[in-house]
């Protein structure tokens, strides 16, 4: 039996991405195959697709960063997993398929009344989301945060975790974005035609308490500039590098040389690099704390994925071009199964 997947040929533009057929695989003792369901398209899968993300394989090979699916075969020696039961877990790649085998110790059950498109944007997204408000940066309630890119994945993310935790929150966007960012409790800002910085001295004086920015390289001095004293920054992406042809790697240098800099400025501000799989390998429960958690507050509707559309997976490339082009608000789901 035959099944379908995406696989990066090589590093490059969207061009790269290949539907094939291979055979089905089967699982190793400890691993479980899960038909998928559903995948995200993300910016980080951009990343990889380009070769600007660390430690993934070398091409060819299948990306997805995160899945939810059913479980469809167990190996050997698995015994806390039923065929049928719904599961998701975070794959970093692999996930651009209609079946994967994955450990069984990274699957975490998928509750009954939780819809699977909306289940797929827990792992990575709202997992980073939390993780950055809560056990990096500490935040309190009525603490200021600014969200960079608020009307993508991670930024609408924020909002609502950030609006349950009591916090004022600004959100840099296009014009374009700005009712949704409202909506979901966030102070827009035009970054196109404001100076973001000048913008949030003037709406809050002495600054904001927490910064989150997934741009990179020198972008990162002007997020630090609008922090007030004790102010948390937190860096989580290069997506700056994905704006230029030429220098790409030197951004992405830059972003790692520039946040030892700022730690080291006596003004009690700090600046620190966030990475999901790095926090996932050093604190393994705490990864499964937070998505069971974001789990269930899914299941009692707290909080509500913002979806831009759900593609089959054969339209990959198309999402990943809408991405690029920032055409999109939320998340673009990639359909591998039917449920």
């Amino acid at each position: 039996m035959n099944y379908k997947q995406v696989i990066i040929t090589r590093h490059g533009g969207s061009e790269v991405l290949q539907l094939v057929e291979n055979e089905i695989p089967e699982p190793s003792a400890g691993e479980v195959r899960v038909k998928i369901l559903a995948t995200v398209a993300s910016f980080t899968d951009i990343l990889i697709r380009e070769g600007l993300y660390p430690g993934v394989p070398k091409p060819p090979f299948s990306p997805g960063y995160e899945i939810v699916g059913i479980v469809d075969k167990l190996g050997d020696g698995v015994s806390n997993f039923e065929l049928g039961q719904r599961v998701v877990a975070l794959t970093i790649v692999g996930g651009y398929s209609e079946f994967i085998c994955i450990a069984a110790t990274e699957l975490i059950l998928v509750p009954e009344s939780v819809d699977a498109g909306e289940a797929v944007c827990l792992p990575l997204h709202y997992v980073t989301a939390y993780q950055m408000l809560h056990r990096i940066a500490a935040v309190k309630s009525n603490e200021r945060i600014l969200i960079h890119g608020a009307a993508g994945g991670v930024g609408t993310a924020l909002l609502q975790l950030g609006k349950l935790a009591g916090l004022q929150m600004y959100g840099t966007a296009s014009k374009s974005k700005h009712q949704l960012i409202s909506s979901l409790g966030g102070i827009p800002i035009d970054y196109k035609n404001e100076d973001f910085v000048q913008t949030i001295r003037t709406l809050t004086s002495d600054g904001v308490d927490v910064v989150f920015d997934p741009i990179g390289g020198g972008h990162l001095l002007n997020s630090y500039k609008t922090m007030r004293r004790g102010g948390r920054l937190i860096s989580y992406g290069v997506s700056a590098a994905l704006a230029v042809k030429q220098g790409r790697f030197l951004i992405a240098a830059s972003t790692f040389a520039l946040l030892p800099l700022l730690q080291i400025i006596p003004d009690n501000r700090k600046a620190v690099w966030y990475n999901i799989e790095a926090l996932k390998k050093q604190h393994p429960n705490w990864f499964r704390e937070d998505l069971t958690k974001l789990l269930n507050l899914l299941a009692q509707k707290q909080i509500n994925p913002i979806i831009a559309e759900r593609l089959p997976l054969a339209e990959v490339a198309r999402a990943h071009v809408l991405l690029e082009k920032s055409a999109v608000s939320g998340k673009l789901i990639l359909i591998c199964n039917d449920g």
